[in-house]
């Protein structure tokens, strides 16, 4: 509900990068605004930032000040924990200078490298991890060719792993080169080293991988060990793929 103490609405999309706030003026009073589930038109309406639940034309606008969110492409060899007692490289390294509380939202095994997500925004992460949002993930691996066409095929109907059946949504051959392939393969499954089994199991053992994307968020031509803050409309979508 709209909070008389708060905030003006316009101001806090404004911030949140929705436009100026006259544009933001237009998108309440054309009705394309709701506030923890209802439609807000007047343009004098006050909201408490850090708890209202704000869409605009159904989009998720995260308001809440301080959560940060960031893409991290994780190297190979580097494992996910934000602090090693062993002094080994992880990815809590490459955040080192911020002073957020940050922690990984899922993991990637050392061997695998690729995109991961950052956040101090507990809402999100248990979010996007949650099976029942089914974010869908995507990965690129190579694996020893060729790779015949039933191999999609099998992958998309499930395979039987021993902690039950497993399926991916979308399978590709990428690349075909001697002796190996590039394949790129999407799934909702968030289980342990999930892709390196049912890769396993197909016969096709993973030599080297990477994840891509993340729902909407994808690693693009970010170098290994870099950093970006999401923001945006990228944000906004995440939050929307998480389901709030």
């Amino acid at each position: 509900m709209a909070d008389e103490s708060g905030v003006r609405l316009q101001k806090v999309l404004a911030q949140a990068g929705l436009g100026s706030r006259r544009a933001c003026e237009n998108l309440i009073v054309e009705g394309r605004v709701r506030i923890d589930g209802r439609r807000v038109t007047e343009l004098g309406t006050r909201v408490d930032p850090t708890t209202a639940v704000i869409h605009v034309d159904g989009e998720r606008v995260p308001t809440a000040p301080g959560h940060i969110i960031l893409a991290v492409n994780k190297p190979r060899g580097m494992l996910t924990t934000m602090h090693d007692d062993r002094g080994r490289a992880c990815v809590g390294d490459l955040v080192a200078e911020r002073t957020e509380r940050l922690f990984h939202v899922g993991r990637l095994d050392a061997d695998t490298e690729g995109l991961l997500l950052l956040t101090n925004d507990g809402d999100l992460a248990q979010h996007l991890a949650h099976p029942s949002h089914g974010v869908p993930k995507t990965y690129v691996a190579t694996v020893p060719g060729p790779v015949p066409r039933d191999v999609g095929r099998r992958l998309k109907s499930g395979v039987d792993l021993d902690d039950g059946p497993a399926r991916v949504d979308e399978f590709s051959v990428v690349q075909s080169l001697p002796g190996r392939a590039l394949v790129e393969l999407t799934l909702r499954e968030g289980r342990n080293r999930i892709v390196r089994r049912l890769l396993d199991a197909v016969d096709h053992p993973v030599e080297s991988l990477v994840r891509t994307r993340i729902g909407p968020i994808r690693l693009g031509q970010m170098r290994p060990g870099s950093t970006r803050v999401i923001e945006g409309p990228e944000l906004r979508s995440l939050y929307t793929a998480a389901g709030l």
